[in-house]
Parts: C-alpha cells; structure tokens; sequence
C-alpha cells in the first residue's frame, strides 16, 4: 500500500504500518498548530481589530474611558480601515470592566449612533434612529450578567461584552453646529453620575497610528490581552479551546517559545492571505452586484448579529472585518432614502488587480440613486486604509464642489500616479508598487439602485 503524500510539514512524515513514526510525532503536532492557528486568526480578526484601535486610542492618543476621539481630517483618518474620507469620524472603546455600568448622554439634534462589543455585533442604536429620536437621553449600558441599577429616566442597553465601541455621527452640514452638538455628548460611570468626570473631545493631532490588525506575534498579544476580561460566547468555546493549545488563556501570561512563536508567526502571514483573497475575491452567493460588472456587495453579513438560517457567518465576518470596521442594519439598508449602501472593486474590467502605476477611469452615469451623496473612494490594499498620497485626497464624490460633470450629468473620475491633462478636479492620486481598491458609497441609496436599473460603470484600463 503506497502511503499518499501529504501536505505541507505532514509530507516529511514516514508512515509506518499506518502510523507516523515516533520520531515524526512533532512534524504532525506543528502542522496540527499551524492549522489551529490559521483558523484562530480568521475567526478573531474583528475581535483583535478593535483591540488594536482601543490600544492606539490609549497608548497613542491618551484617551480614557470618559473620551470621545474626532477623525475630522484627512490625516486623522489614515489609521481607519476603510475610513469614509467625507464625513467626521467620533468614537471611543471603552472598558466596562473598569467603569461598571455606564452612561451615555446623546443630545437633542440631527445625531445617529450606536454601540457593539469587540465582535462588532450592534445591541444599541442612538440619536435619529434609537429610542430616542433624535430628541437627546440618557443611554445605561449595562455589563453583560449584571442587571441594571436603575431604570428611572434612561433607555437600557444590555451589553453583549465587557469592552465595547461608541461611536456616532452629526448629521448637521454646519461645522459650528456639528461642534456644537459633539460637545454636548457625554459619557461616565453611572457611579459617578452625581459628579461625572468632563467628557473630552480629543484629536489625533497628526500622531502617526494603525487600526489595521497587527501582524506577527503582536496580532497574538492583542488576542491574549483583550481576552484577559472579555466573556466568552457559548458559540466560541472550541475556538477558546484552540488558543488555549497556542498558548493564549485567561489568566494565564503569554509566553511561546522558540517553536510555537515561528507557527504562530507563520500563521499570521498565511491567515492574512486567506483573508486577503477571502475579501478581494469574494465566493459568496450573491456578492456580484451586477452579472457584467466587477462590483462587489462589500458587506456580505446578513445582519449585525451575523447569524445565518442554520450558522454563524464566519467567513461572511472574516471578509468584512477585515476590510472594514464597524457594521448596523443602516449600512445594508433595504429601504429607499434610508442608511448607505456599499459597493467594492478590487480589479479593473478585466479582473486584473487595481495598480498604483497605471492608469483608470470610472463613469459614473448621471442620476446616482443617492438621496443624500454619493463617493467613491481608493484604499491601499496592504492596509485597508486610506490612500496616503501627495495629494491627501482618497475621494471624490457628489459632496465635491469643484467636480466636472459631462453635459449628460454624468461622471468621469481618473486614478493613477499623475493627473490627465485638464482632469486634476476629477482625479485621485494612486501610488506605483501599490495595489488599491475602491468603495463606492450610496448614501441614502434609492429604489434604482435596490432594483438595479441604474448601472456603475467598472474601474477601466485607460
């Protein structure tokens, strides 16, 4: 009987009479940690992003659990994966295992927020579209197992993690009113509420920082620390039992030696090329936008709890999260006028990735079913984030006043290292040895885009 031959480091073991020799056992247990790792990296990466945006808030900004962080520039946002380069950006991660139940003050005016746990799984919409209208209250988000101290006067929100994310956008044109408005929101342990501490408004400040997942060994550290408080879902306790063969379990220090630091090590780099191509090249039903073009949904969840009819979407949330950070139903919105839409292109018309040497048009076919703007975006793909060109500009869009329309209302937007003659307005910089990619966001989306009569034209080879 010829024994087949098997991959990766089970090809070097000699099979004995059915069994691997003795001395090949530590071949077999490798390639058995390899593999749980891989799969460890898929299943965490919404989890450990978060973990590392909550670090930089931290370590790099100095910001607390009373904070709030507004990404109002360009430069502010270059650490955001997939960052809307239109809109401000305020948000914190907070610690509930430091603060106990908390309370979030939302003001009266045109706001729309939310909160999610580390898994990013929404349990709370704020402002317009939460309980509270739009007309300003007191949000007490509660720990998970605890019940709340009180109910008089505040909407309660279960929290569904120890750590979680606020974050929340004004939806006022006017900058001063804007302000205005993100001034008045605050945030204190509800043990504090009778002398809260003064929530404040910090900025980036130009600091240099990434909300990308980390690479190496650090991905694992991150894993390991935020573990140290988070609960663990019914759902994860194998995936808990795998990390715990890697090393990685609560209340106990991470510590790998010289062998399972060059698997985990390795395991990154292969668990980011699946998820690059898991992203980028989407298998999932339904994913094309149009049969004859190269757009993609860019989310493919279902919904925020990320639940399929008869499964948990696990590849679904490895594609997202990857890509991209925080989701709510008004993302994926099915209802005219209401939330945003997203479409995402990694290649040109041919299917060949997007690179940041040659040259691209886009047309954009009058009457963009967008009720509110319409924009479309250039990402670097080794980052997700922002395009750090020269030109600190990664979109254009409807919001853009200098933008040339063709006599037919329609669109021609050019990408690639310089300029076409004349076309400066319409043009975003792309950077050579760079792969990019490009979102196309439809805010408040209308019926022509849900029934597909209007058509994007694909990102084309010029």
């Amino acid at each position: 009987m010829t024994t087949p031959r098997l991959p990766g480091r089970l090809g070097e073991v000699q099979i004995d009479g059915g069994l691997p020799r003795r001395e090949d056992l530590g071949l077999v247990f490798d390639e058995l940690d390899y593999q749980l790792a891989t799969q460890a990296y898929l299943w965490s990466l919404p989890l450990v992003s978060y973990a590392q945006w909550q670090h930089e808030h931290r370590e790099v900004f100095g910001a607390t659990n009373s904070d709030l962080v507004a990404y109002v520039s360009y430069r502010d946002r270059l650490g955001i994966i997939t960052a809307n380069a239109t809109t401000p950006y305020i948000m914190t991660l907070i610690r509930l295992s430091e603060t106990g139940p908390l309370v979030i003050e939302m003001p009266a005016g045109p706001v729309a927020g939310g909160v999610s746990d580390f898994w990013q799984r929404e349990f709370g919409v704020m402002g317009e579209m939460g309980p509270d209208q739009g007309k300003g209250g007191k949000y007490l988000i509660v720990p998970p197992g605890q019940e709340p101290p009180t109910t008089d006067g505040y909407n309660v929100l279960h929290s569904t993690g120890v750590n979680l994310f606020f974050g929340f956008r004004t939806l006022d044109p006017d900058p001063d009113r804007s302000r205005a408005l993100v001034a008045q929101v605050r945030i204190y342990p509800y043990e504090q509420r009778d002398n809260p501490p003064p929530t404040r408004v910090v900025s980036p400040d130009g600091k240099s920082w990434s909300g990308d997942q980390p690479r190496g060994l650090d991905y694992w550290v991150r894993l390991h620390d935020i573990y140290q408080s988070e609960v663990v879902d019914e759902r994860d306790r194998f995936h808990l039992a795998m990390l715990r063969q890697l090393g990685i379990e609560v209340g106990q220090p991470f510590a790998p030696d010289e062998r399972l630091t060059g698997i985990l090590t390795q395991a990154t780099e292969a668990g980011e090329l699946m998820a690059r191509a898991n992203a980028f090249a989407k298998r999932f039903a339904g994913s094309r936008y149009w049969p004859d073009r190269q757009w993609d949904l860019a989310i493919v969840l279902d919904n925020p709890a990320q639940r399929g009819p008869h499964y948990d979407e696990l590849l679904e949330r490895a594609s997202w999260f990857y890509e991209a950070v925080t989701f709510s139903t008004a993302m994926k919105s099915q209802t005219p006028g209401v939330g945003q839409a997203y479409l995402g292109s990694y290649t040109d018309q041919n299917g060949d990735w997007l690179d940041g040497g040659s040259s691209y048009t886009l047309h954009v076919p009058a009457d963009v079913p967008a009720k509110l703007f319409w924009s479309a975006t250039v990402y670097t793909a080794d980052t997700r984030c922002l395009i750090d060109n020269e030109q600190q500009r990664g979109d254009r869009g409807s919001r853009d006043p200098d933008v040339v329309h063709n006599d037919d209302g329609s669109v021609d937007l050019w990408f690639g290292p310089t300029a076409p003659e004349g076309k400066e307005s319409n043009w975003v910089q792309t950077i050579p040895g760079q792969h990019w990619f490009s979102y196309f966001r439809f805010y408040g989306p209308l019926q022509p885009y849900f029934d597909r009569t209007w058509k994007l034209g694909d990102i084309t080879t010029n």
